[in-house]
């Protein structure tokens, strides 16, 4: 019996923020100091850095569970399936619901709870439950879909991934600039066909990374001081990742028995485009190789860093041929890693 992802959707918002719309922003320090490169350098330094050129933000009257009821209803349509067999509903997020204007977040009832009552699902053995584990979210979620179905306790799960960043980013902070909006889904099944997942990792770095990213004070010293704004380290999180990731990557490929050449694509989380390609690049130095060319799909050019949302969007994206260069043919191996607050780290290799 194999365990495999038959159907994915995803929801991209509408509304393009480009980095020139930054050009008024008031950005600064950790000091509340107002920073000495103007916002015209200050966005390009971050495009070089990150790659992101645009990201999307959603329209005001959307949340995090609209958008993952959106993209959890064309991954079922996709599947072509009745909503009522699914045993599990996993939602990964972070923060929850928070309504345009607002600041509080909203988790109760659990967003995949108001997913499923979206969904109008009548069954009460189908089971909705929230994932809060950082960027690598969603990823964990398929980990957890996995290991309920390996057990004999589900036949079928939909896993979603959505966030709305840009409800709880410091508008002083420049760090804001990378954040996105979005949501991806994706239903698993048992089956007997080949392929699926192969092999899992996962991990947490709490002793001292625990708050590499974390909820802080907005940088500008007016504004009050217990309203909190995502914020993070990111020299501390970049030499982190690029020590921990390619390990953690590599002991779930040496679990599957696949031979590192055989890997198609490696799907990573979209969370700065230096950093992912230091990571797979290091990655494969641990195998005396050179980086692929076309290896690592990338989406975060144009959609920017949508936390849990990154990877099933720029999966999606690939099976259904809208991302240049990129493509799925039966067969192939598929390395998916992820990582983020916490600090957590996670992996699965995956065969189509």
């Amino acid at each position: 019996m194999n365990i495999k992802i038959v159907s994915s959707g995803c929801y991209i918002p509408t509304k393009v923020i480009g980095n020139q719309d930054f050009g008024q922003f008031d950005f600064r320090d950790e000091n509340g100091l107002p920073l000495k490169d103007n916002n015209e350098r200050i966005a390009k330094k971050l495009q070089q850095i990150t790659g992101i050129e645009e990201r999307r933000y959603v329209e005001n009257n959307l949340t995090t569970t609209d958008i993952g009821t959106i993209a959890a209803q064309r991954a079922i349509q996709n599947a072509n399936i009745d909503p009522e067999t699914l045993d599990y509903i996993i939602f990964a997020h972070n923060f929850g619901d928070i309504k345009h204007g607002t600041i509080q977040s909203d988790i109760v009832p659990s967003l995949a709870a108001r997913v499923k009552h979206n969904l109008k699902i009548a069954n009460p053995s189908c089971v909705a439950f929230d994932v809060l584990f950082g960027c690598p979210g969603w990823l964990q979620g398929v980990i957890q879909a996995y290991a309920f179905m390996n057990a004999g306790m589900a036949k079928r799960c939909l896993v979603i991934g959505a966030e709305t960043l840009s409800r709880v980013i410091d508008l002083h902070d420049r760090d804001s600039m990378i954040y996105a909006d979005g949501a991806g889904a994706t239903v698993l099944e048992r089956t007997h066909d080949g392929g699926g997942i192969l092999s899992v990792e996962s991990a947490s770095h709490t002793l001292e990374e625990a708050f590499f990213i974390h909820f802080g004070k907005s940088y500008n010293p007016d504004l009050d001081k217990d309203t909190k704004y995502i914020k993070m380290y990111g020299r501390k999180i970049y030499e982190f990742a690029l020590l921990n990731v390619p390990k953690a990557m590599k002991s779930c490929v040496d679990k599957s028995g696949i031979d590192i050449k055989r890997i198609k694509k490696v799907m990573i989380h979209q969370a700065n485009e230096k950093m992912d390609e230091a990571i797979v690049k290091r990655f494969y130095e641990l195998y005396d190789m050179e980086m692929p060319e076309y290896i690592m799909p990338m989406n975060i050019q144009k959609l920017g860093n949508s936390s849990v949302a990154t990877l099933p969007t720029l999966y999606d994206m690939i099976i259904n041929k809208e991302l240049e260069n990129h493509s799925f043919e039966t067969g192939d191996i598929i390395l998916f890693a992820s990582v983020g607050a916490g600090m957590n780290i996670n992996a699965f290799t995956y065969q189509i």
